[in-house]
């Protein structure tokens, strides 16, 4: 079964900079993409960026393009998000999640496996 660990949360000020990793364990020949989720109190949760762990192709939403960068360590089993020029409304619980197809990734309905999430928060 899959196993995703997220680490790197945390208290930053606005324009600030924070890396996410979620490590992950027993992936099958079924899961392709890896992404980050993120959900503010109040509010849906929302792709954020994901990879496809065949050939390293990138989705990113409109509101971090620019900022946010994904990446992925092969022999570590990593996933990062470097998140560069940190605003308040960047403020949510974010999510590692895995899934079958990096053309659903940005969904979370295309996702099948979850972390547990970890807390950022951007001070203004």
């Amino acid at each position: 079964e899959v196993h995703l660990v997220e680490s790197g949360g945390g208290l930053v000020q606005a324009g600030g900079s924070l890396r996410l990793s979620c490590a992950a364990s027993g992936f099958t020949f079924d899961v392709d993409a890896i992404g980050w989720f993120r959900q503010a109190p109040g509010k849906e949760r929302e792709g954020v960026s994901c990879i496809s762990r065949s050939d390293g192709s990138a989705y990113y939403a409109d509101s971090v393009k620019g900022r946010f960068t994904i990446s992925r360590d092969k022999a570590k089993n990593t996933v990062y998000l470097q998140m560069d020029s940190l605003k308040p409304e960047d403020t949510a619980v974010y999510y590692c999640a895995a899934g079958a197809s990096y053309y659903t990734c940005h969904r979370p309905r295309g996702m099948r496996y979850w972390g547990k999430g970890t807390l950022v928060t951007v001070s203004s």
